[in-house]
C-alpha cells in the first residue's frame, strides 16, 4: 500500500455576507430597548460618535453639518470595522450563517467612502419628546431599578436557620431545600438525593440517611412559610395548607375540603361533580361550597415568595386614528433614542498629516464604525416604517373591528410589495410591538395564514380562533358546547373547519373540554 500527499488548487464561488450587512441586520432585528443599549455601548467605546440636542440656529446647524460632511469625505472608509481587522465580525458572520442557513438579501448597499450624505441620525419628528436636563440616564435607571429579588432557595434557607432542630436534621433540611423547585415542590426522591450526595458530606461526617431526610422534611413542611412548601405532589400540598388553616381558624370546618382533596382530587380536576356527590353523599351545594373555599389554597406555594413579574413592553411604533383624514397614522417611538452624529474634530484629525499614522488609522476606524451605525439605525427606521404602513393598509379591518377581522397576510406578500427580501420583513417584525386602538400587539400578530369563508372572503387562522373564543364565551355554562357543536356554530358564521381543527385551537387557547367547562 502506498501513501503520498499532493497539492491542488481549486477555484470556486461562494456567497458570503459582509460583516457590515450582519451588523445592519442585527440592528434591524433589535427591539427598541435593545437598540438603545447597543447605541449606548457604542457611545462609550467610540470616540468619533457623539450625541446632539436638536434646536438652535438652523443656519449654524446646517453650516456645521456641511463642514462635518466635507471633513469626513477627506478620509477613506475602511472595510475593517474594529482595530483587530474585523476578525470578530467575521466570526460572528460564521455563527450567524450557521444559525440562519437561508440566503439573506440585504436591502441596501453601503459606499466604500464617506460619501453617503448621511452623517446624522435624528429620531422621527413624531417621536416622543426627549427628557430635558443634564441628568445621566444610566444613573437614573440604576437608581430607579428595583432591588434584585432573592431566590426561593435563599428565602427558604433564611427561614430554616431559625428552625429548632438538631445539627444533623438542619444539615438534611438544607440539602432538601436545595432540591425544592420554583413551585415549592420536592419532586426528587429521597433515595436519589442521597445518591447524588457524597457519602461523608453530612453533619459531623455522618452519612445521610432516608430517616434523617424524612425527619427534616416533616420539619420543613410545618415550619417554613407559606404552607405547602416541600410537598411531593398536589394532594399533599393542598392538605398541608388545610392543616395550617385548621391551626389558625379552629372554629372553621374544613372536613369537606379535606375529604374532596384526599379522596376525590382526580374527579375534582375533571369536574366530575355528580360522581363525587354519589360517592360522598354530599349535596351539590356542599361540594360547590367546599370548592369555593378551595380558592384560598395555592398549588404553587413557591411562587408566593418569588413573583414572576411580566416583562415590560415598550412599543416600537404607535398607530393612531386620524378622524379628519379617516386614516391611520404610523410613527415610531424613537424619543428614547439619542440623536447621533460624527464628531467633526475627529473627522478633521483623520486627515491631518501632522497626526501620527497610527492615531489617524485609529480615528478612521472609529469614524467608520460610527457612520455605519448611523446608517444602520436610519435604515432600520425606514424599513420598519415601510413595513408598518404596508401592514396598516392590509389589515385596516383589524384596527377598526378587532382581531376577528384579521385577514391572511403572508410575509412574502409584503416583501413583494416593498421590493425587499422576505427575510428582511421577518427581521423587521421580530420582537417588535405596536400600540394600536386595539391595545399593544406583537407586530408579527398581523402576519398569518388562513382560509376562505363560505362567501369567498379570506379569514386568518387567528381570526377563526377569536371567533371560536366568542362562541365559547357566549355558551350556556350549564350546557357547554361540544367540539361538534362549536363546528356548527362557526359554520353559521361562514367558517367551515373540521372538528379536529376545533379541538386543536381549543387546546391552543387553553379552553378545556365541554365536560370540564360545565357548571352545576
Amino acid at each position: 500500500m502506498r501513501f503520498d500527499t499532493s497539492q491542488q488548487m481549486k477555484l470556486s464561488q461562494q456567497m458570503k455576507l459582509a460583516p457590515r450587512m450582519i451588523q445592519s441586520m442585527e440592528i434591524l432585528q433589535m427591539p427598541l430597548l435593545a437598540l438603545r443599549e447597543r447605541i449606548e455601548q457604542e457611545l462609550e467605546s467610540n470616540i468619533a460618535l457623539e450625541t446632539f440636542e436638536p434646536g438652535g440656529d438652523p443656519e449654524q446647524l446646517e453650516r456645521e453639518r456641511r463642514e462635518a460632511e466635507a471633513d469626513a469625505r477627506e478620509g477613506e472608509r475602511e472595510l475593517n470595522v474594529v482595530d483587530n481587522g474585523g476578525v470578530d465580525d467575521f466570526a460572528r458572520l460564521d455563527n450567524y450563517q450557521a444559525e440562519n442557513p437561508e440566503a439573506v438579501e440585504n436591502e441596501y448597499s453601503a459606499s466604500s467612502n464617506f460619501d453617503s450624505g448621511v452623517y446624522e441620525y435624528r429620531p422621527s419628528t413624531y417621536s416622543a419628546a426627549r427628557m430635558d436636563g443634564e441628568r445621566d440616564s444610566k444613573m437614573d435607571a440604576m437608581a430607579n431599578a428595583a432591588a434584585r429579588e432573592e431566590s426561593l432557595t435563599d428565602q427558604l434557607l433564611e427561614q430554616w436557620v431559625f428552625a429548632d432542630v438538631d445539627d444533623d436534621v438542619r444539615d438534611a433540611g438544607r440539602l432538601l431545600i436545595e432540591h425544592i423547585d420554583a413551585d415549592g415542590y420536592l419532586r426528587t426522591g429521597l433515595d436519589r438525593i442521597i445518591a447524588d450526595r457524597p457519602a461523608n458530606a453530612g453533619a459531623n461526617g455522618q452519612a445521610m440517611t432516608v430517616e434523617r431526610l424524612e425527619s427534616a422534611l416533616g420539619e420543613i413542611q410545618t415550619f417554613i412559610e407559606p404552607p405547602g412548601i416541600g410537598a411531593r405532589d398536589v394532594r399533599e400540598c393542598l392538605l398541608l395548607q388545610i392543616d395550617a388553616l385548621e391551626e389558625t381558624e379552629p372554629e372553621s370546618d374544613f372536613e369537606h375540603m379535606r375529604l374532596l382533596i384526599a379522596d376525590h382530587l382526580d374527579d375534582l380536576i375533571h369536574n366530575r361533580i355528580p360522581k363525587i356527590a354519589t360517592a360522598t353523599d354530599l349535596s351539590l351545594v356542599e361540594i360547590k361550597d367546599a370548592m369555593e373555599h378551595m380558592r384560598r389554597l395555592s398549588i404553587h406555594p413557591g411562587r408566593l415568595l418569588v413573583s414572576e413579574s411580566p416583562p415590560t413592553i415598550i412599543p416600537d411604533a404607535i398607530i393612531e386614528y386620524d378622524e379628519d383624514a379617516d386614516d391611520y397614522l404610523v410613527y415610531l417611538t424613537e424619543g428614547r433614542l439619542p440623536n447621533l452624529r460624527l464628531n467633526r474634530e475627529y473627522a478633521v484629525l483623520s486627515r491631518d498629516r501632522q497626526v501620527k499614522k497610527q492615531d489617524r488609522d485609529f480615528i478612521k476606524t472609529n469614524l467608520n464604525n460610527a457612520q455605519w451605525l448611523i446608517d444602520a439605525v436610519n435604515q432600520r427606521r425606514q424599513t420598519l416604517l415601510r413595513v408598518l404602513r404596508a401592514v396598516v393598509a392590509a389589515q385596516r379591518d383589524v384596527l377598526d373591528y378587532g382581531m376577528e377581522a384579521l385577514k391572511p397576510l403572508p410575509m412574502t406578500q409584503v416583501a413583494d410589495q416593498l421590493g425587499i427580501h422576505v427575510a428582511t420583513v421577518s427581521r423587521a417584525v421580530a420582537g417588535k410591538y405596536v400600540q394600536t386602538p386595539r391595545g399593544i400587539l406583537p407586530l408579527r400578530k398581523f402576519f398569518t395564514g388562513g382560509t376562505q369563508t363560505d362567501s369567498g372572503e379570506e379569514v386568518s387562522w387567528d381570526a377563526i380562533k377569536a371567533n371560536m373564543k366568542e362562541v365559547v364565551d357566549a355558551e350556556d355554562k350549564s350546557k357547554p358546547l361540544s367540539d361538534e357543536a362549536i363546528v356548527k356554530a362557526l359554520k353559521e358564521r361562514g367558517i367551515d373547519i373540521a372538528r379536529r381543527t376545533v379541538a386543536k385551537y381549543r387546546s391552543q387557547l387553553d379552553i378545556p373540554p365541554a365536560r370540564m367547562r360545565k357548571q352545576y
